[in-house]
């Protein structure tokens, strides 16, 4: 049946950086260190499963094996998506992706991972680590070895309402006191570059991968503004922040009530902010922060009401 959004019931992941920010989002998280939600994922690392209607119980990558026309039948070995919503409560390591290609080899048949961050909240200057000021692969080498980080990284102070795009090779980490909603490549590969020497539970130092973080960081490195495209649709903004191979990115900003089409082969909604209904031949959905539901494929035309942000992403 494709007359239902399908919502799904997100996990949770335990890490060094992590707070109790989630909690806002009417979730029950494991502990107080809890860094991550995966709000859409069939990565074999932790899946969500559906949490309603007839594939109740059923993991998002059984649904992309056994039911692949709810995503118009689209050709892949796995899900290409993953949602999350971190809590940075203290600085996340300094890391870089690979790219398809190079995760393939080096990897495992990993899918490298290009990503993108809207920020949902951060305290007052908050700030990110975006890219770097290395010149050449020498230059990096030389700084990463004498340890230049102030030098080398490049920090850029963020606001609510923000949103960065975040190409396969480029150097990154989010800084504490932020909240974020990230769509990414369903990989979960990353490459620790620097880890300001944090300890773990048990005292050691966290795994670097200074070598692969060298062959694959972007030098020099380039930094790709997103220029937003707005539009009204009845009493909803459409703000499009991205469009790459990997997904399109938007932000619906719920005011009153709007009707709209999902024409594509899936569409995967996050609710950030607010509350409100979703109608689809007759029948209401309700929802509020903190919630995640897929539109599949051939929904076609609904309605959404409400005082409501949502982020929406679709290949």
């Amino acid at each position: 049946m494709r007359n239902e959004p399908l919502f799904f019931k997100p996990i949770f992941k335990d890490r060094i950086w992590g707070g109790t920010q989630l909690t806002s989002f009417h979730y029950n998280i494991p502990s107080e260190t809890t860094g991550e939600c995966w709000a859409f994922s069939a990565h074999p690392n932790g899946q969500s499963v559906v949490k309603n209607g007839q594939y109740e119980g059923v993991t998002l990558g059984e649904l992309w094996e056994k039911h692949r026309d709810l995503f118009g039948n689209i050709a892949g070995d796995r899900f290409p998506l993953l949602t999350k919503i971190l809590d940075a409560n203290q600085d996340l390591s300094v890391q870089v992706h690979p790219n398809d290609e190079y995760a393939r080899i080096h990897e495992n048949g990993e899918l490298g991972k290009t990503e993108c961050w809207y920020i949902i909240d951060c305290e007052e200057g908050a700030e990110i680590i975006y890219g770097h000021h290395a010149q050449t692969k020498e230059e990096l080498i030389s700084m990463i070895e004498k340890g230049e980080w102030d030098q080398l990284l490049r920090r850029v102070k963020i606001k609510p309402g923000d949103f960065f795009f975040v190409p396969s090779g480029t150097i990154h980490a989010i800084g504490a006191g932020t909240i974020i909603l990230e769509t990414q490549q369903n990989s979960d590969t990353t490459y620790r570059v620097f880890d300001f020497n944090r300890k773990d539970a048990e005292g050691n130092l966290r795994e670097l991968h200074i070598e692969k973080s060298i062959e694959v960081t972007e030098t020099p490195s380039s930094h790709t503004e997103v220029s937003p495209e707005t539009k009204q649709i009845d009493g909803v903004e459409i703000t499009t922040y991205v469009e790459c191979p990997y997904f399109t990115v938007q932000k619906w900003s719920l005011s009153d009530t709007a009707t709209l089409t999902q024409e594509k082969p899936f569409t995967l909604v996050s609710v950030i902010d607010g509350e409100g209904e979703l109608v689809h031949r007759g029948t209401t959905y309700s929802f509020r922060k903190g919630d995640h539901f897929l539109l599949p494929n051939e929904f076609g035309e609904f309605s959404l009401k409400g005082n409501a942000d949502l982020i929406a992403s679709y290949l």
